[in-house]
């Protein structure tokens, strides 16, 4: 006697395939949001990278290693995903700090998705 059909056969199978690979996969709660980008650009970021991105916060004059102007080409070249792991992580041997655990992850993509917008702009 057989249990299943062969189409429940097929569904049970993707069923249990997603099970195991979804702790894997990291969906996006909502797009980013410039607006709220914005927001936390100018709470978490402004003070050092300034409030055009051009690395020339008022607290920018007292660090040993300058911060990253959004406007210059290397930071063109730089995929959203760069962007966001050097939020996430920081830079080693930089003023640069890790915000894993100070922002949440809608947060630094928001953040990412402004800079982008800064990097755009002009003086």
């Amino acid at each position: 006697m057989r249990i299943l059909h062969r189409g429940m056969t097929a569904t049970l199978s993707i069923g249990v395939i997603g099970l195991l690979f979804a702790p894997l996969l990291q969906a996006q709660e909502y797009p980013p949001d410039i607006t709220r980008g914005k927001t936390v650009y100018q709470r978490d970021c402004q003070a050092c990278h300034g409030a055009g991105g051009w690395g020339d916060g008022p607290e920018a004059q007292a660090l040993k290693i300058a911060p990253a102007n959004f406007h210059r080409f290397s930071s063109f070249l730089k995929s959203d995903e760069e962007l966001l792991r050097t939020i996430e992580h920081g830079v080693v041997f930089s003023p640069m700090h890790a915000w894993r655990g100070q922002l949440t992850d809608g947060e630094m993509q928001d953040a990412v998705a402004y800079i982008r917008l800064l990097s755009q702009r002009a003086r």
